[in-house]
């Protein structure tokens, strides 16, 4: 298995990001490249899903850009981990639910390290923590399949500014709130990309 594992020290461009996935994909489909691990943080940007609702951006004033992912609208910036990926299918299982399903359990796994204990929902994707009565998202997952290759990936709240979520309706639920691993639990993160990418490799070798 021949997976490039890439890391961005600055700050990337949405639309930078999803041309140079969609470049790696077309390669990784005509055998002239490998498959594709890539963490980063974005610049600020607000983003739409293939089911985003136009009534879910609240401030119409936000840097936002419809993308072909899943999913419906979320927020990109600092302080937020950002794992894209481009995967082909075709070498594995082509089952999209089974993928989604090992994304949830290499996020749920990786923040288990951490003494952090989540869960994901099957009725609301992505992965979520309990904080007493409520239950608020802690990560993102939105993926693309073209030409049964995977693309697009998934984002882990660190430290990012929660109160950049008040601008929209995040992933369209209205009756939960956003958090991040900072306000769950104060410690040193470092190690979480490292930790991130070692699941997730022995996850695909599954």
């Amino acid at each position: 298995m021949n997976i490039e594992i890439k890391k961005s020290i600055k700050p990337v461009k949405y639309n930078f990001a999803l041309k140079k996935m969609e470049k790696r994909l077309e390669e990784l489909n005509n055998n002239k490249n490998c498959e594709l691990i890539w963490l980063l943080e974005h610049e600020e940007v607000y983003t739409g899903g293939t089911s985003y609702n136009k009534n879910e951006i609240l401030d119409k004033k936000i840097n936002f850009i419809k993308t072909n992912r899943g999913g419906k609208i979320t927020y990109h910036g600092p302080g937020q981990l950002v794992c894209y990926f481009v995967i082909d299918l075709k070498k594995r299982e082509k089952n999209i639910r089974k993928l989604i399903l090992m994304i949830e359990n290499v996020i749920i796994k990786t923040l288990k390290d951490f003494k952090i204990k989540t869960f994901s929902d099957r009725k609301n994707i992505g992965i979520w923590y309990r904080e007493k009565k409520s239950f608020k998202k802690v990560a993102a997952i939105g993926i693309k399949v073209r030409k049964w290759i995977a693309y697009h990936g998934f984002a882990i709240n660190v430290s990012n500014d929660l109160k950049k979520y008040k601008k929209i309706i995040p992933c369209g639920i209205k009756d939960k709130d956003v958090t991040n691993l900072i306000n769950i639990k104060n410690q040193n993160y470092k190690s979480l990309k490292n930790k991130l990418i070692q699941n997730l490799i022995s996850s695909l070798k599954n």
